[in-house]
């Protein structure tokens, strides 16, 4: 059940909108609050002792109205299992785009994502607030293709000073450009780039887990499981299992 956003924070919600929510929590079925939808969510009663997201314009508001209910202020989304909740605007298709590759799977969700002509995967931890002050064009570009090189050649060591050579900058700049642009770090992003890269290969190919790792960039087998698992909540060899069954066609 979706809330998708909601007019204003102190409109309160209609009976029949709350008891629906509750009926729905109580058999089981995933909520998910977009935007200013977490206020209905908390309304309903459903986020006591939650960690949640909400658009960051309307924190204080929400934070002073529901002060049991834990609110990370900076994440694109958040995902408590049976609720999820999101930030405001660009942050509600990264949430829909995050529940689409949960259930569905990278491919599905990158081919949706290529549709809307948004990025394929954003991490929920990441800032929701990325400063947009007037770019660099040349500085933009030279950014724009070390990263494309990064994705080309991520089954190599890639660092800061790597790209930054790359991008023409120095160390202290290429790092403030990337979090400008990104609203993350380069560490992290590298990251989410190498499991999507690795959700796709599971998906659709036949290479051993072995193989994987390496051709996505992860040091060892030992270490793409460990994040394979913290990120996903499952192993490779369980996540393959679940998506090649499928057939879904877009």
């Amino acid at each position: 059940m979706i809330i998708p956003s909601w007019g204003a924070p102190d409109d309160i919600p209609q009976k029949t909108l709350i008891d629906a929510l509750v009926k729905a929590k109580a058999r089981g079925a995933r909520i998910v609050g977009l935007c200013l939808g977490t206020f209905v969510l908390a309304y309903a009663g459903l986020l006591e002792k939650r960690t949640v997201s909400t658009h960051w314009a309307w924190a204080d508001d929400f934070q002073k109205a529901y002060p049991d209910v834990h609110l990370d202020r900076d994440a694109l989304y958040s995902d408590e299992g049976d609720i999820i909740t999101s930030a405001g605007t660009a942050a509600a298709i990264d949430c829909c785009l995050y529940i689409l590759r949960k259930d569905q799977g990278a491919e599905i969700a990158n081919r949706v994502a290529r549709r809307l002509v948004v990025a394929p995967y954003r991490h929920g931890g990441q800032s929701q607030y990325i400063e947009m002050p007037i770019p660099d064009i040349s500085r933009t570009n030279s950014l724009s293709k070390a990263m494309d090189w990064a994705l080309a050649h991520l089954n190599e060591t890639i660092t800061v000073d790597v790209l930054a050579n790359r991008a023409n900058m120095s160390r202290r700049s290429f790092t403030r450009h990337f979090r400008q642009k990104t609203g993350t770090t380069l560490v992290q992003w590298l990251l989410n780039q190498r499991l999507s890269v690795a959700q796709r290969l599971l998906e659709t190919g036949d290479c051993s887990v072995e193989n994987i790792a390496s051709m996505a960039g992860f040091g060892s087998t030992v270490s793409f499981r460990l994040q394979f698992v913290k990120t996903f909540t499952v192993s490779p060899a369980i996540y393959r299992r679940h998506f090649r069954s499928r057939n879904i066609r877009l």
